[in-house]
């Protein structure tokens, strides 16, 4: 054996191996980091920036302020991610009154009724004495109790009532779509999470895959060379390599589909792992994005919440109708029919901030994102391989090319980087 062939057989290899390894780590970095974009401004770039073409401008290798840098593929396409995983994936699994309905409305209204008790006395109180203070002042006491008792009593029936009223209207009050996205983006590292937490194996995979099917393409690289000892070999080589390491790294986490006898592999790792995949989207998509506080949050601050808030006043502006009773008329003539309607106004805009409290509850929350839970994971386990894939695929499917790119990119470098110290 001639020096230059035992030089190649050690040197090839290993440089394959190595940059396979480096490529696929690389990577899965590239998905997640860094979070938030990181790069310089290049002259002429923020120009040229409103002429190129959409496919690229989208691109996280620049900004239209004439950056030039990276940002992670999974956060820069935070909103992209977040609505295809809601056509691809939530939608599926069941629509927001579906999601409203496994929060048990009646178990909502309970508990909101607990906590408006604690405070209906108080907000009875300032309302009447800012919108009538003479009238409140001149009532017997016992008079007062009354109407707190009153509105006390007609509570239970008026919240349960209203909690109804919104699951029957709730894809009106709701727009599912947006209230995930809007989460997601404010949120960007929980969508890395996302991915990281259901795929922590496959990652892991993808990395080793590298060196495992780099270092043996170094030595059949080795057999080419000889047979064509031109210097352009090794790069050529290099990019082939490093594009097909991370295409068939990702090919392996998600395909076959179904298994097949003849593929090494039989089935997409991904997929194989199917229950165990489905736990972990369906804790991390219960304790936070289907929740009790953000679905609560949309309903009250949400772009229709002027729906929401309106259900809220037509449902608890009875409460004082109902509260004074038959003596109605008689404070409608002592008070003015105008001052009587401002004050069952504000009875129904005060008592609605009572809502939030009910949303927030942490402990109550964390009870009710078990049915959540649940009810994703059941869900999720009666989809196909197929709808499975597609759900946890179709987020980053349309820019897996950039991570092929850079596998051939680093080939290339590793090419010019052995021809360089080894020579042809």
């Amino acid at each position: 054996m001639d020096h230059k062939l035992l030089v190649d057989l050690i040197s090839v290899p290993l440089f394959t191996g190595v940059i396979g390894y480096i490529t696929n780590w690389t990577g899965v970095l590239m998905l997640f980091k860094p979070l938030r974009f990181r790069g310089a401004r290049v002259p002429g770039l923020r120009v040229l920036f409103p002429f190129l073409p959409r496919r690229v401008q989208v691109l996280p290798l620049i900004r239209y302020d004439g950056r030039m840098g990276w940002q992670g593929i999974v956060p820069s396409r935070t909103d992209k991610m977040a609505s295809i995983s809601v056509d691809k994936g939530l939608a599926r699994l069941g629509s927001i009154g579906d999601f409203y309905r496994e929060l048990e409305p009646d178990k909502i209204a309970a508990h909101l009724t607990t906590i408006a008790r604690t405070e209906i006395r108080g907000v009875v109180e300032m309302i009447m004495l800012r919108e009538n203070p003479q009238l409140w002042h001149d009532l017997p006491p016992i008079v007062k109790e009354a109407v707190f008792a009153r509105v006390e009593q007609q509570l239970p029936a008026i919240v349960e009532h209203l909690t109804a009223e919104i699951g029957e209207n709730i894809d009106q009050l709701i727009d599912a779509k947006l209230m995930v996205i809007s989460y997601f983006e404010a949120h960007p590292q929980l969508i890395c999470d996302l991915f990281q937490v259901i795929g922590k194996k496959e990652l892991r995979f993808m990395q080793n895959f590298g060196f495992y099917f780099g270092y043996p393409m170094g030595f059949l690289l080795v057999a080419v060379l000889h047979a064509f000892p031109h210097w352009y070999v090794l790069p050529v080589g290099g990019v082939i390599i490093g594009w097909t390491v991370n295409y068939l790294g990702i090919s392996m986490i998600f395909e076959p589909i179904f298994p097949k006898w003849y593929v090494p592999w039989r089935q997409g790792l991904f997929i194989k792992r199917k229950d165990e995949v489905t736990e972990s989207y369906a804790q991390l998509i219960s304790d936070h994005v289907i929740t009790l506080q953000n679905i609560g949050n949309e309903l009250l601050y949400g772009p229709r919440s002027d729906r929401t808030q309106q259900m809220l006043e037509d449902n608890l502006r009875p409460a004082v109708d109902k509260a004074v009773g038959p003596a109605r008329a008689a404070v409608r003539v002592a008070i003015g029919t105008r001052e009587y309607d401002t004050i069952r106004a504000s009875v129904a805009s005060e008592a609605a901030d009572f809502a939030p409290i009910a949303f927030t509850d942490a402990e109550f929350n964390k009870q009710q994102s078990k049915k959540i839970y649940s009810f994703i994971a059941a869900q999720m386990k009666k989809m196909g391989p197929d709808e499975f894939v597609e759900m946890l695929r179709s987020a980053i499917k349309q820019d897996e090319w950039l991570l092929f790119l850079h596998g051939g990119a680093l080939g290339l470098f590793a090419g010019f980087v052995h021809l360089a110290i080894f020579g042809v």
